[in-house]
């Protein structure tokens, strides 16, 4: 009988294969680890913090890689094998069963001891998750919880009602371009954060532009397949696309956040989402854009927007204001969390050739890379309230100083002294424009001592990934 106790040890058993070899089987084995890893594993080592973990991002970003790296790693640490539990929630035999039964079949036929580590994957199939796990939480110390799910909205509103301080969510980004370039083993040994550039000579910045410009071959196919470990290695890469729009894409249109929110109109979640794709990095007019979708009402527009940014498939960008009024308080950016989504559902071809759509494109890469590794500070953009066309396309507001990126990706850039990067008062702050080519670099001193750096965007995003995970993996 599907669900009986015999069905579930049979399946446990084939998710688990640990439990008779003692170790984690070849083909589950990745040896690049992402600085979610670092993180989960630093929860996991508190003992007397206890916490549990979720995992949330979108599809096949890899979070279940990390978990068969935590297993792995809890194993090479002498934690007995048959008390790491790993469960899939997908598999339609254990959707005749509750995740408490689930456990409670593992913890009286497995388990050695109390003290067991549960890895469960896409914990949004299981019913009432959140409710089973809240119990475990308060009722058994001894268990160590780390929970995926792909279906963020659907996560976090578990995540509210079982008890935000019972849990830390750790949200797995796509790929950084760093990340990309150890997975397909190209790596350069080179000891410089982005933050030690501006003490640097112009001659020092050409030793290290040069050292990685072979790199920028593989930032040209970053920026056409994204960071999604699938396509990164993946050798058919419009098949790949495909299944990116299928799995990632429809899933979190038509399903989860139709099945979360109750929307019965998904044709227009759908098109507020392509009319995102067509527009990222760009600001957004609520009053066009209602227009352009058949009149929709600005209510529902902006509810959509939200629920796309939960399902992991979009960033807002906020203004940050340091001139004019407050007018374009209503109008952020939107960019897409990764160019291969955005790639996939516009099925463009001519990104490389196409030199607006590359701008919109590296300009989507570089939020991605900012946000991401900013974690704690504000993140937003300025334009003038009071003139056109003045605008600073990325804004990190610090604790120690302000980073100002401006990214100009032509063949040649073209910033004339009217551009508010020129007039920032000297604060010990970072100044970028990121460029295209490997020859358009340059450290220059603005006339109130601000240095403004010009750099390629493949060094900048290279160097800005590593100081990112090298300051977990350290």
């Amino acid at each position: 009988m599907f669900g009986d106790k015999e069905s579930i040890l049979k399946v446990l058993s084939l998710y688990n294969p640990w439990w008779r070899f003692g170790e984690i089987q070849k083909e589950y084995k990745k040896p690049i680890k992402r600085k979610a890893y670092y993180q989960v594993k630093e929860v996991l080592g508190h003992r007397d913090i206890r916490r549990f973990v979720l995992l949330t991002g979108a599809r096949r970003v890899g979070k279940t890689t990390i978990l068969y790296q935590e297993i792995e790693n809890l194993l090479e640490n002498g934690i007995e094998s048959k008390n790491i539990l790993y469960v899939s929630f997908d598999n339609p035999i254990l959707k005749f069963n509750t995740l408490n039964e689930i456990v409670e079949i593992y913890k009286n036929n497995i388990a050695l001891n109390e003290s067991v580590y549960l890895f469960l994957d896409e914990i949004q199939y299981s019913k009432d998750w959140n409710n089973w796990l809240k119990v475990l939480y308060d009722t058994d110390v001894n268990v160590s919880v780390v929970a995926t799910g792909s279906a963020s909205p659907i996560i976090s509103k578990g995540v509210v009602e079982s008890g935000t301080g019972r849990w830390v969510t750790v949200t797995v980004p796509t790929l950084s371009f760093y990340e990309y370039c150890l997975l397909k083993e190209v790596n350069i040994d080179l000891n410089i954060k982005i933050s030690d550039i501006r003490s640097l000579s112009e001659k020092d910045l050409y030793q290290i532009v040069n050292s990685l410009k072979h790199l920028q071959r593989e930032f040209n196919r970053y920026i056409t397949v994204g960071g999604f470990p699938e396509l990164v290695l993946a050798n058919d890469e419009r098949y790949a696309q495909r299944i990116l729009r299928e799995d990632i894409v429809d899933k979190v249109l038509k399903r989860d956040i139709p099945e979360l929110y109750n929307i019965r109109n998904i044709a227009m979640l759908e098109k507020v989402f392509l009319y995102l794709c067509f527009n990222s990095s760009n600001i957004i007019n609520y009053t066009n854009m209602c227009q352009l979708l058949d009149n929709a009402s600005l209510q529902t527009v902006q509810e959509y927007i939200r629920y796309l940014e939960s399902a992991n498939l979009i960033y807002i960008n906020e203004p940050i204001y340091t001139n004019g009024t407050s007018v374009l308080k209503s109008k952020p950016k939107i960019y897409i969390v990764d160019a291969a989504i955005r790639n996939a559902v516009l099925m463009r071809e001519d990104i490389l050739t196409d030199a607006d759509e590359l701008g919109y494109v590296v300009e989507t890469v570089v939020f991605r890379h900012v946000k991401t590794y900013y974690t704690i500070e504000q993140i937003g953009y300025y334009r003038d309230g009071n003139k056109e066309n003045r605008e600073i396309d990325v804004i990190v507001k610090g604790i120690k100083n302000n980073k100002f990126i401006e990214v100009k990706y032509r063949e040649r850039t073209n910033i004339d002294s009217n551009n508010p990067i020129y007039e920032l008062p000297k604060n010990n702050d970072e100044i970028y424009i990121v460029t295209k080519n490997d020859t358009d670099y340059s450290i220059k001193e603005c006339e109130n001592g601000n240095k403004i750096i010009r750099i390629p965007a493949f060094v900048y995003l290279y160097l800005l990934g590593k100081e990112e995970y090298e300051n977990f993996y350290k």
